[in-house]
């Protein structure tokens, strides 16, 4: 078990982290933050033209910066983005201020929901099936290396949830800070 008092979603572009996060954070009564969510808040503008304007390179270093700032917090459910766990600073932080949920989805199933969905800049252009396999040649590795609990998402939204919270339940070790002694 990893005690934290944060709750981290890790996986794949298309694995639902953000809709699963958001429910999770509801149940568990934490703050919920969406570090693509929040690096467009700060930008005033959408992931994709972050990325055209200062390339991935820009964009990991806004997302790792943002990373650092909100897993610092207590009482946090932070949905990374698919790629957070390239850094290895990244992992570092993920692994040792929260407990890690991987939320884990094939390629069949990520082509089926972001079937309608072009706003994923390294997704724009190309062979969607061979960029998602290259992905995630490099990143299943990491995030099997990162997670503390990993979760198919393979059901419904509302299904993966109900599976979830059965799962942390009975793995995470949610850690309280020490309540302070009277003074003597």
């Amino acid at each position: 078990m990893n005690p934290s008092r944060n709750l981290f979603l890790i996986g794949p572009t298309g694995a639902g982290k953000t809709s699963v996060g958001r429910r999770l954070a509801a149940h568990y009564g934490l703050a919920f933050v969406d570090l693509d969510h929040e690096i467009e808040r700060r930008t005033g503008t959408d992931v994709a033209t972050v990325f055209a304007v200062e390339g991935e390179a820009g964009f990991r270093r806004r997302e790792s910066a943002l990373l650092d700032e909100f897993s610092a917090g207590d009482d946090v459910l932070l949905v990374t983005g698919a790629g957070a766990v390239l850094a290895a600073d990244n992992r570092a932080l993920l692994a040792t201020r929260g407990y890690v949920l991987w939320l884990q989805a094939g390629v069949e199933q990520q082509l089926e929901r972001l079937a309608h969905d072009h706003q994923r800049p390294l997704l724009a252009g190309t062979d969607r099936r061979t960029q998602l396999e290259a992905m995630a040649v490099i990143r299943e590795p990491l995030y099997r290396e990162t997670a503390d609990l990993a979760l198919p998402a393979t059901h419904g939204i509302a299904a993966i949830c109900t599976q979830a919270i059965v799962l942390i339940d009975r793995h995470w070790q949610r850690h309280s800070l020490p309540t302070p002694s009277p003074a003597a």
